[in-house]
């Protein structure tokens, strides 16, 4: 289980959002199966989006992250929820990509360049918000940084790292994302600046045994940070087959009657669903026009 910590600057003008991830992109990466490259893209992804989520107001709002930068790895796609807790999935697990000259993995090569960062945030209005700024450079933390500074004109310093073990498992993960808020002072704005040209990366911080909030007070250095919380946040799916239900109902009568017509032309009696998050595998079929559905 992930902890992630929420704070802000005793002057009230520098928020900050920090996260141990490492549990929580492990275990992304034994359910999906990913290499080295899928892993340190869709962990990041992932831990970007933890921290997203936990800016959120309400537990029952959620958000969406989507990378889609026509790259090999196809699209990267992350939910989240006010307690940082998120699942999500790469579109090709599969593929892997040498490392870049200077030994780190390629993961702008993976997710590519021509294409969208997209944030939906669910907020119980009739309209979702949705907001979509250009791909920068397809590592992920600099596309998010640009997010914020396009759609949400908010100047924001965002940090991910995925650390990968000799036998592929996932050694270190996490990111923090540093904000600032109305009325900060140049000065101020100064000495982050400073701070983040000497900062180690999120990677050696972890391994040092480093929490979220020291992680921030390294960051924050000569600011005064107070911690507003502490979450465990952890790799969730909530799919089961009440949900399936729920989404095959929404297709509506007409298509779901098709449904039924082309399985029983094929001599078929059920359909096999799975999970884009969890790799669950969901048969449902139809009795007197019900939706019946069980996990397999």
């Amino acid at each position: 289980m992930g902890k992630l910590v929420r704070a802000i600057t005793t002057s009230g003008v520098i928020r900050a959002f920090a996260i141990n991830g490492t549990d929580m992109v492990e275990k992304a990466r034994q359910i999906h199966k990913t290499t080295p490259t899928t892993t340190a893209a869709l962990g990041r992804t992932l831990i970007a989006a933890s921290m997203m989520g936990n800016m959120l107001k309400s537990e029952k709002e959620n958000l969406t992250l989507r990378i889609h930068g026509n790259g090999p790895a196809g699209k990267v796609i992350a939910c989240s929820d006010l307690s940082g807790s998120v699942r999500g999935y790469i579109e090709n697990p599969g593929i892997d990509l040498p490392t870049r000259t200077d030994g780190k993995i390629d993961v702008g090569g993976a997710v590519g360049k021509d294409g969208f960062v997209q944030v939906i945030k669910d907020l119980g209005m009739k309209e979702p918000y949705n907001g979509q700024t250009p791909i920068i450079t397809g590592e992920i933390a600099e596309d998010i940084t640009n997010y914020f500074a396009v759609s949400e004109q908010t100047g924001t310093v965002c940090a991910l790292g995925v650390l990968i073990d000799k036998d592929t498992s996932v050694k270190a993960a996490g990111g923090y994302i540093i904000q600032l808020l109305p009325n900060v002072y140049d000065d101020e704005i100064t000495k982050l600046e400073s701070n983040m040209r000497d900062i180690e990366s999120v990677t050696e911080m972890i391994e040092k045994g480093m929490t979220p909030i020291q992680m921030l007070e390294k960051a924050l250095e000569g600011f005064e940070v107070e911690s507003l919380g502490e979450y465990d946040a952890d790799y969730v799916c909530k799919c089961g087959t009440e949900r399936v239900e729920k989404a095959l109902a929404s297709l509506g009568k007409g298509e779901l009657f098709k449904l039924a017509v082309e399985l029983h032309d094929k001599g078929e009696d059920h359909i096999e669903i799975k999970c884009e998050f969890c790799e669950k595998k969901y048969s449902a079929w139809f009795d007197n026009g019900k939706i019946i559905v069980n996990q397999t």
